[in-house]
């Protein structure tokens, strides 16, 4: 009994167990704090200007007129194109882009000018590098809207030649005018756009490889056996005081997430900012829920870690983030539903972008608490793994 005694069991024994372990390895730090923070600022850093900017290009003017030279200073007036070369023929303008000196260029024809005026309708032709999708879209757009601008203004000047009114001249440009509303994100911020779900989606990633290798460890090193007893032979117990240190930590870097995206860097925030904090505590518990499910069925350091990385990567491409799920192929449109950050995706977009009322959220709410959950029915197979402590390398 005295041994009993000196030998502390039991949920805050398990915890204190646990925060050693957290203080003594410093991988635990790099992975929990270190990483996390690492994402945040690489990727607010990268994107802070929401789209690029000033992208070079180049132009090659054939025509060398007045036309032609107005029409380039208003290309390099946009503000996502940086006219920095004027090459004197495709071959030059061709080699920079091979050489990556610029994402793309425009051909202004010979007598551009003479051709617009007489209505033999001049052809400009402008190409872009789409191994930079990005670059290559906002200047594809950029081009297309001077040669559209362009063609309306050679348009406009003969019809005045001609006498006719400018009332009149602006109806036959344009018959139907359109009243474009870019909802949620009205900047079109690539930063707005991407952060809010790939730092959510990265957060996952880290809980789920540490949840992993912190379960995994204890059979690698044989002190699962330990780990038990310290949590008076309950798993639930085990579980609970080796989890809920580290759950503290990713909430916190949760929390720090929020504040930066929605508080520091205005964000949309158009719903309640304490419907997003439920929801990334719900995406922490239900993240290292899905990492014990992993551990129960898989028990072994190596696998564990090899199966909740590849479900943690392939949450940044199937969850929604970037391609509409309704667009993809039935499979993969179930497996997406399976992954924890689909969900706080969901709720994000109708929280944070709609604002909608919560009532509309309440079946994402409700897939993470039950991924939360989902676990516990495992947690006897798992412990049955922690008794044979044997590890598989």
């Amino acid at each position: 009994m005295s041994e009993q005694k000196e030998y502390k069991t039991g949920l805050w024994a398990t915890i204190v167990r646990e925060l050693r372990l957290l203080v003594s390895r410093p991988i635990y730090v790099l992975c929990m704090v270190g990483a996390p923070l690492f994402c945040c600022l690489f990727l607010l850093s990268l994107m802070h200007e929401g789209l690029p900017h000033k992208i070079p290009v180049a132009v090659v003017d054939h025509d060398h007129t007045a036309t032609s030279r107005t029409f380039t200073q208003q290309l390099g007036s946009l503000e996502s194109v940086d006219v920095v070369y004027k090459p004197n023929s495709f071959t030059d303008a061709r080699e920079m882009m091979q050489a990556g000196e610029i994402f793309g260029f425009l051909i202004i024809p010979e007598d551009f000018e003479a051709k617009a005026l007489a209505g033999r309708q001049p052809e400009i032709s402008f190409y872009t590098n789409d191994a930079y999708y990005i670059p290559a879209s906002l200047l594809y757009k950029s081009f297309k809207t001077m040669s559209v601008l362009a063609s309306g203004a050679v348009v406009r000047q003969v019809l005045l030649s001609a006498g006719a009114e400018d009332s009149q001249v602006m109806a036959k440009l344009q018959p139907i005018a359109t009243d474009m509303h870019a909802l949620g994100n009205p900047w079109i911020s690539y930063s707005i756009y991407l952060n809010n779900s790939f730092l959510p989606g990265l957060l996952q990633l880290m809980i789920l490889l540490v949840t992993v290798f912190s379960i995994g460890s204890e059979m690698k090193r044989a002190t699962s056996r330990e780990w038990l007893r310290r949590a008076d032979n309950s798993i639930i117990i085990a579980i609970t005081g080796k989890l809920l240190p580290q759950t503290i930590i990713f909430f916190s870097m949760g929390l720090l997430y929020l504040s930066i995206l929605y508080g520091y860097l205005h964000f949309p925030m158009h719903g309640n900012i304490w419907h997003m904090i439920f929801a990334m505590f719900l995406l922490v518990i239900a993240s290292q829920s899905f990492a014990v499910i992993i551990m129960s069925f898989a028990p072994s350091l190596r696998i564990g870690l090899s199966a909740a990385g590849l479900v943690g990567v392939l949450s940044l491409s199937i969850a929604g983030f970037s391609f509409p799920v309704p667009a993809m192929y039935l499979p993969f449109q179930a497996v997406s539903y399976v992954l924890p950050v689909r969900h706080y995706f969901l709720i994000y977009v109708d929280q944070a972008l709609n604002g909608i009322p919560l009532y509309y959220s309440r079946m994402n709410y409700v897939a993470l608490i039950l991924f939360a959950v989902a676990s516990t029915p495992l947690l006897p197979r798992l412990k049955k793994a922690l008794i044979r402590q044997i590890y598989v390398p």
